[in-house]
C-alpha cells in the first residue's frame, strides 16, 4: 500500500513544521479524550459539556492544519 500525496505532505510537514506538529499533537490529545468521553455509558452535564467544546476546537484544529496544507500545496506548486 502507498502513501498518497496528501499523505506524504503531512508527513513532511510532521518533520519540517513546528506549527503544523504541535497542532497535530493537540488535535491528537483531544480526540483520545474525546475518545474518552464517548465511552462513558452516563456522561454527567460538564462531561457532554466538555464533549461539545472538544468537538469544536478539534475541527478548527483540523481547519487550521488543512489551511497549512494548502499553503504548502500551493507553494510547492508555483515552483
Amino acid at each position: 500500500m502507498s502513501a498518497s500525496t496528501g499523505d506524504l505532505l503531512k508527513i513532511e510537514l510532521m518533520a519540517n513544521n513546528q506549527e503544523f506538529r504541535q497542532l497535530a499533537q493537540e488535535h491528537k490529545s483531544y480526540e483520545t479524550r474525546l475518545d474518552e468521553l464517548i465511552a462513558l455509558p452516563y456522561p454527567n452535564d460538564d462531561e457532554r459539556l466538555e464533549l461539545a467544546q472538544l468537538k469544536k476546537k478539534k475541527l478548527l484544529l483540523k481547519d487550521k492544519m488543512e489551511s497549512i496544507l494548502q499553503s504548502y500545496k500551493r507553494k510547492a506548486a508555483s515552483h
